[in-house]
């Protein structure tokens, strides 16, 4: 008589790499002084320079990670520097 198959295991599952918390200040360009801190309770995202005291906060919601509040950082930097250049030209 035959043995019976034995059912295959699943694969194991790949662990997500963790994202960053500490950035690049995009004001004085100092390495690892930016953090982001997300409030939940508040639906508050503020990410902050130790160096230069350069701060910016959003709204957040369920799904927002750091390098979320960090992006938009840099999108509103870059946003408000366009609009100047207009200005100026």
């Amino acid at each position: 008589m035959g043995k019976r198959k034995s059912a295959a295991k699943p694969p194991p599952k790949k662990r997500m790499d963790k994202l960053d918390t500490v950035f690049s200040c995009p004001f004085c360009n100092h390495g690892s002084s930016v953090e982001c801190r997300i409030d939940m309770k508040n639906l508050i995202g503020e990410a902050s320079c130790r160096i230069c005291q350069e701060n910016f906060s959003t709204t957040v919601n369920a799904l927002t990670e750091p390098i979320d509040i960090y992006s938009e950082w840099i999108d509103e930097c870059e946003r408000v520097n366009t609009v100047e250049d207009d200005d100026g030209a």
